[in-house]
């Protein structure tokens, strides 16, 4: 076994910081406040998004839970075309990524939900199709991802030239 290292805990996350004065722990925390904010209303926002989809497109027991697949296809998409403009296009406001990626799109797209209803799937006697659910929503969400990031990619170089 290695021996544990005690300085581990104290290097800072920002080498202006020193975590060992307690001014600039507070400080830190403080700066951190607007990021928690953005991130929680981000997610109530997509989280009310896909409830509402789940309430216009419900799926009956048993069946393929088609729109759980398609609210997360949707927003891994989504996520492809955000992350190449918010990295390779726009300078965006520090808060927009918080808000936008780890909220709005981590509140509307549903791993959650996707896990429970593969149980729901197995536990009913429907196993292969949860199996089938379960391995037809990861390919789609990668390729979704994939595909928005790289169609995204393509029209901003297209726009460029």
């Amino acid at each position: 076994m290695g021996e544990a290292r005690s300085d581990v805990i104290n290097e800072p996350t920002d080498p202006d910081v020193d975590l060992r004065v307690p001014a600039q722990r507070r400080e830190l925390r403080r700066g951190q406040w607007p990021v928690v904010a953005a991130v929680a209303v981000g997610g109530a926002i997509g989280a009310c998004a896909r409830y509402g989809a789940a309430l216009l497109w419900p799926t009956a027991p048993g069946a393929f839970p088609w729109t759980t697949f398609w609210v997360n296809v949707v927003g891994c998409t989504v996520i492809g075309v955000f992350m190449v403009i918010i990295t390779d296009v726009w300078a965006a406001h520090r808060l927009v990524r918080p808000f936008f990626g780890t909220g709005v799109l981590g509140g509307f797209t549903t791993f959650s939900t996707y896990a429970v209803d593969i149980q729901r799937l197995v536990d009913g006697g429907h196993a292969p199709l949860g199996l089938l659910y379960l391995a037809a929503t990861m390919l789609a969400a990668l390729a979704a991802v994939w595909s928005g990031a790289n169609l995204t990619r393509r029209v901003v170089e297209w726009r460029q030239s």
